[in-house]
């Protein structure tokens, strides 16, 4: 038998990409698909963070959940919000949300599925990493984090899942990257990701090719005076 229960409360935060809106502080707006973009009463407030990859890269996706119900992650990435691939099909068990299939990259758009399941309240944020397609390259695209929250209710108007979204852009292995900065400065650890390459190996080339050319300088000054 199926029992209705009262609309569900659970909400998450996406802390890692940053979102692309701003979040209150149990993670709103994020029940309207594919973005939050459409929740009543929780307009959206651009951020304009865009966080830059490389294809190929390891991305680290940090959450925080607010509010505990059992479930799990998915990850999207497309063109614009309006290519992203839809939520899930769910099949209802005692309540409305019972499970939601898993998918995998054959679905268009969809980068990996059924991340960090789990049927206990978390301790604090959670991190689990993806690889970007090797071949996928894109401007302020959109990477999509959902939640899938088992054994609730439905939400108004974000049905079983909670929905965030960051801009980011995606430039091809070996170049640099957009927010990387001048050659020989620190990059900025918001853009690089872990184990990337170019920002932090070209970064830490040029400084250190600048410290011998100065030293190379500095004694040849000495020695002619």
């Amino acid at each position: 038998m199926l029992v209705l229960v009262p609309e569900a409360s659970a909400h998450f935060a996406l802390t890692n990409p940053p979102a692309y809106s701003v979040q209150a502080s149990d993670g709103s707006p994020q029940k309207s698909a594919p973005c939050g973009q459409a929740d009543p009463g929780s307009p959206v407030t651009p951020t304009n963070a865009v966080t830059s990859y490389h294809a190929g890269d390891t991305v680290t996706v940090t959450i925080d959940e607010k509010i505990f119900h059992p479930g799990h992650y998915r990850v999207a990435l497309a063109d614009d919000q309006s290519k992203l691939p839809a939520d899930p099909k769910v099949t209802a068990g005692n309540t409305a949300c019972g499970t939601a299939v898993i998918q995998d990259p054959s679905v268009a758009g969809v980068i990996v599925d059924n991340m960090l399941p789990h049927t206990q309240e978390f301790s604090g944020p959670q991190s689990f990493q993806f690889t970007l397609p090797a071949g996928k390259t894109c401007t302020n695209c959109t990477l999509q984090v959902i939640e899938f929250m088992s054994d609730h209710g439905l939400n108004n108007p974000g049905g079983c899942f909670y929905h965030h979204c960051a801009q980011i852009s995606v430039v091809p292995a070996g170049t640099p990257l957009p927010d990387a900065g001048p050659v020989g400065s620190a990059p900025d650890a918001g853009v690089q990701s872990p184990g990337g390459a170019g920002g932090c190996d070209v970064g830490g080339s040029g400084s250190a090719l600048a410290l011998a050319l100065g030293a190379l300088g500095l004694l040849v000054r000495r020695r002619r005076a």
